[in-house]
């Protein structure tokens, strides 16, 4: 199976859990393709991406959309997590500026929402799975990627203060994994 991504501590983290499947990243098969993200959700996104890999290679493949949600935000910045401050910008500014947007809040509370999809050109599977907690007053943490640095988890660690082994336990991603196993289970061994 092809996992529609690039994105190394993505990959780590769904092979981790789907660990009885043969899964390759884009570049392990020699795919250069970056899939426009248009869709307004996190489950349109990921199906958007895993057909059009589908489409081109002909091989059951996986794909995800995931993002932060932010509750005094309505929701911000969603499936604009990676690009609400544009393409060229980094994490550290992106976790910056929601730090001091949240600055006016009294409500820190936040959710991290996964869509990993399964097609094989006929069906897709989903799996989803979501991480509630707040965002922090300051970045802390050096694992992880994206938002890890300023997700608050309940133990009152963020998500980059935790092992890649910790975090593979409790991330959206990892819970949408572990759904997605299940009923991948189910459908392949038919």
């Amino acid at each position: 199976m092809i996992v529609a991504t690039n994105n190394k501590g993505k990959l780590r983290e769904i092979k981790s859990i789907l660990d009885e499947y043969e899964l390759y990243s884009l570049k392990e098969k020699g795919i250069e393709i970056d899939v426009v993200e248009d869709e307004d959700t996190f489950l349109g996104n990921a199906k958007k991406k895993a057909k059009e890999i589908y489409d081109l290679t002909h091989e059951e493949t996986i794909a995800d959309d995931s993002g932060l949600c932010i509750d005094a935000l309505d929701g911000f910045p969603g499936v604009l997590t990676h690009r609400f401050l544009g393409e060229n910008k980094t994490d550290s500014e992106r976790n910056d500026y929601l730090i001091n947007e949240l600055n006016k809040y009294d409500n820190r509370s936040a959710e991290v929402v996964c869509n990993l999809v399964y097609y094989n050109g006929e069906i897709f599977v989903v799996g989803e799975g979501i991480l509630n907690g707040t965002i922090s007053k300051e970045k802390r943490g050096t694992n992880g990627f994206g938002f890890d640095e300023i997700f608050l988890l309940p133990n009152g660690k963020t998500l980059a203060e935790l092992s890649p082994e910790e975090k593979n336990d409790v991330s959206a991603r990892s819970l949408a994994a572990k759904d997605l196993k299940k009923k991948l289970k189910k459908i392949l061994t038919k």
